[in-house]
């Protein structure tokens, strides 16, 4: 049974100046020039507990916390609350809504079938936001997850809350507007964790927290003597229904370092793939892909000339696929990528992050990377449907690193929640 419960939550009051100087990016989207431009926004930037410049980054994100709190910069709520959060935002020119919850939901092991991965992780982003937690106690940045409401029961219920006025809004520097509203009525609090109860959650974004927050909450149960209403057994979790129409995935672009494309290279295409010579702008390769979303669709640029690859035959390509899944189920494009074209057609071996591939959230970052020798070869992909990486979490499979990219992301700074050994939901 999923077990969701309101917090005590912890945010910025009106002495830290404006909230549009406070928020920022999740710390994994947080760019060494984005650090830079959220520090000189504000001394009280939530940048600096997230992702500290500092070379003593744990102790100095534990010291500001605790001097916030005491000088009244961040504040405790008494009450209990669950936040129902709104993102308006457009995408391609058109205007799009995603509703979700922000709840304390109980950590489950993925062994327990209830709440599942869908992407691979590392070691070393582990690390880093286990010592984090360690330092601070408190779960700074929510981890996002989809669950199933075929009919429509939460969809309807967080939709007729934000009718009313919001707690907060606010717009940030990608012009995405943000609002969430307080849900404090007993009879509204228990309605959630009741229909929630039954729910099969799958992680999109923040695999690397939600997997530090049970390495966390292991040592807190070693250290002490725990109950179940403990704080550290939760995590503070935004949720949004996956028949959610504003529950938008972009694509996450894959960049080779080091492979080129030769003519040989192109023959051994031609045995999985239908080739075709595309204008190499953005444009038209965004059009390529866009007009074969419903095939198994990609391009490659390599600087001076761009093909368009159409999947010729699926059950030849399943044979070659390398996953712990029924083959028709892992047929999804960026594992083809990465099994046919990567490691049958041009043998790469294992690819290290930011040393033999790169990734691109736009086909124009893409281009330009290869277009400034930071890459040789990019290879353009289309979106993965919300419905597919449900249902491929759920098979206990996950898809490569970077498949997938929630878009947007909940906003970092409009409330934390204390998971020290003292607090108790």
């Amino acid at each position: 049974m999923v077990d969701i419960r309101p917090f005590r939550a912890i945010h910025y009051t009106e002495k830290a100046g404006d909230p549009a100087n406070l928020i920022t990016q999740p710390y994994d989207k947080i760019t060494p020039e984005l650090q830079i431009d959220y520090y000189s926004k504000s001394v009280y930037n939530y940048c600096r507990l997230i992702l500290p410049i500092e070379n003593n980054k744990y102790e100095a994100a534990q010291q500001r916390i605790q001097i916030w709190l005491n000088e009244g910069i961040l504040s405790k709520d008494e009450e209990p609350v669950i936040f129902v959060s709104k993102q308006e935002f457009k995408v391609s020119g058109k205007n799009c809504t995603r509703i979700g919850l922000i709840a304390a939901l109980r950590l489950y092991s993925y062994g327990e079938n209830m709440v599942f991965p869908h992407e691979v992780t590392y070691k070393k982003p582990k690390t880093d936001r286990l010592n984090i937690l360690r330092a601070v106690q408190k779960d700074l940045e929510p981890v996002f997850l989809i669950y199933s409401d075929p009919e429509n029961v939460t969809v309807d219920f967080l939709a007729e809350i934000t009718k009313t006025k919001p707690a907060v809004e606010i717009e940030d520097s990608f012009g995405v507007k943000h609002a969430i509203w307080s849900v404090i009525d007993p009879k509204k609090l228990k309605f959630m964790r009741k229909v929630m109860k039954d729910k099969k959650l799958v992680i999109t974004d923040g695999h690397h927290r939600y997997e530090s927050a049970l390495a966390y909450r292991d040592e807190m149960r070693e250290k002490n003597n725990w109950l179940e209403d403990n704080a550290f057994n939760f995590h503070m979790c935004y949720m949004v229904p996956v028949q959610e129409e504003g529950l938008v995935v972009l694509p996450t672009h894959r960049l080779l370092t080091a492979s080129e494309l030769t003519e040989d290279t192109l023959k051994a295409l031609e045995c999985f793939f239908t080739i075709s010579e595309v204008t190499p702008t953005v444009e038209a390769l965004e059009s390529f892909l866009k007009s074969h979303k419903e095939e198994r669709a990609f391009c490659i640029y390599d600087g001076s000339h761009a093909y368009g690859l159409l999947l010729k035959d699926e059950k030849t390509v399943s044979e070659l696929i390398d996953a712990d899944c029924p083959r028709e189920a892992c047929l999804v494009d960026v594992v083809i990528l990465r099994d046919v074209v990567f490691r049958q057609v041009l043998k790469v071996g294992e690819l290290k992050m930011d040393e033999h591939i790169l990734y691109a959230e736009s086909t124009r970052s893409a281009l330009e990377k290869v277009d400034s020798g930071q890459a040789k070869l990019a290879f353009l992909v289309n979106p993965v449907n919300p419905e597919t990486v449900w249902q491929i979490a759920q098979k206990n499979w996950r898809l490569p690193e970077k498949s997938t990219d929630f878009y947007p992301k909940p906003v970092s700074g409009l409330t934390m929640m204390d998971i020290s050994p003292e607090e108790m939901l």
